[in-house]
């Protein structure tokens, strides 16, 4: 006669109390933030409740000492986080309020950094260290120069107005990539209001002649946008229909082999969620402001990981010395937390 312990254990106890007894049953997900007073410096115990791995990869991401921490709020709508790694600084937008804000790492003061913006949503930097920003009050993308002069780098394709530059991305090659969806001039909230006379899309902008080349109008809602650490993929977050990720091979100046790469959910509830801004660690992962607060998905294409916020979070960076924290504009706030790991890209 064999014994099995293993089946004996399943008769007397039961399936149920069985995998309580090997530690395999998964708790019920939650999207709902742990209250805290968020005004306050009060302690929060270890390790944060709200950072949540929902794949075992994303273990090794989570700092088990660190929480998340408010460090601004008071704006209307925080968009286009950029890691300034020259000054230490955080610059993001407020859009409805004309401005741009700025985060000093040094004292942790924040300031009104430019004012007006036009209207800026994405912003990002170059290899030069200049700013990069996309605007919806100029239905533009502007560059600005050390002297502070600024530079149009597009504003037509073929003759006609772009719509409203939502975020933006470089090249190593110098290729400026920012995504044109219909946001800015659907009222005068975030811009002004205005006639629509090129489809939505997605275009690289030639930083060296100024040419300018449509790469995608495949994408409804073309929104966040980010590469892969290699650069040889593309990603594009769609917050028209329907409302996923999608996935590029990057060929030189054009896009190939265009796919869904995933299509978000609320864990936990199975309610429609989406991605808006959209950020590339080391790793390949991606980083996605998308509810409830940030959602982690691996190259492959699985969710691991998210992070509750008691705010909408419209997009994110990666900044700080080393790279390592995440910056997470959300609604009316700046949020960040220290990760175990660092972004891809300078900005």
């Amino acid at each position: 006669m064999t014994w099995d312990r293993r089946a004996f254990l399943t008769t007397c106890l039961g399936t149920a109390a069985l995998s309580r007894v090997f530690g395999q049953v998964q708790q019920p997900i939650s999207p709902t933030p742990t209250p805290r007073d968020w005004s306050k410096m009060e302690p929060v115990q270890y390790p944060d409740p709200d950072i949540v791995a929902l794949d075992s990869r994303f273990r090794r991401y989570i700092v088990n000492n660190t929480v998340i921490r408010r460090l601004h709020i008071g704006t209307l709508w925080a968009e286009g986080p950029a890691w300034n790694g020259v000054g230490r600084y955080l610059v993001w937008s407020d859009i409805p309020n004309n401005v741009q804000m700025r985060w000093i790492e040094e004292d942790g003061r924040v300031t009104t950094f430019r004012s007006p913006s036009g209207y800026s949503n994405g912003n990002t930097f170059d290899y030069e260290g200049r700013q990069l920003s996309c605007e919806h009050g100029g239905r533009r993308v502007v560059r600005y120069e050390p002297n502070g002069t600024i530079t149009v780098v597009a504003e037509k394709f073929q003759g006609k107005r772009l719509n409203s530059p939502n975020d933006i991305v470089v090249h190593p090659d110098g290729g400026i990539w920012f995504t044109d969806p219909t946001y800015g001039i659907r009222g005068n909230y975030e811009g002004f209001k205005g006639e629509q006379e090129l489809k939505e899309a997605v275009y690289r902008a030639d930083s060296k002649t100024g040419q300018i080349d449509k790469v995608t109008d495949e994408v409804g809602g073309p929104n966040g946008i980010c590469f892969s650490p290699d650069y040889k993929k593309l990603y594009v977050a769609d917050t028209g229909m329907p409302r996923d990720i999608k996935v590029y091979d990057v060929d030189g100046k054009a896009l190939r082999n265009g796919k869904r790469f995933i299509q978000l959910d609320i864990p936990g509830t199975g309610a429609p969620s989406a991605a808006d801004g959209i950020r590339c660690d080391v790793d390949g992962n991606i980083w996605a402001g998308a509810r409830p607060g940030v959602q982690v998905i691996a190259p492959s294409g699985e969710r691991i990981g998210m992070i509750r916020l008691p705010e909408t979070c419209a997009n994110v960076c990666f900044g700080g010395q080393r790279r390592n924290r995440l910056f997470m504009t959300a609604s009316q706030s700046l949020y960040v937390v220290y990760v175990e790991t660092t972004g891809a890209h300078i900005a």
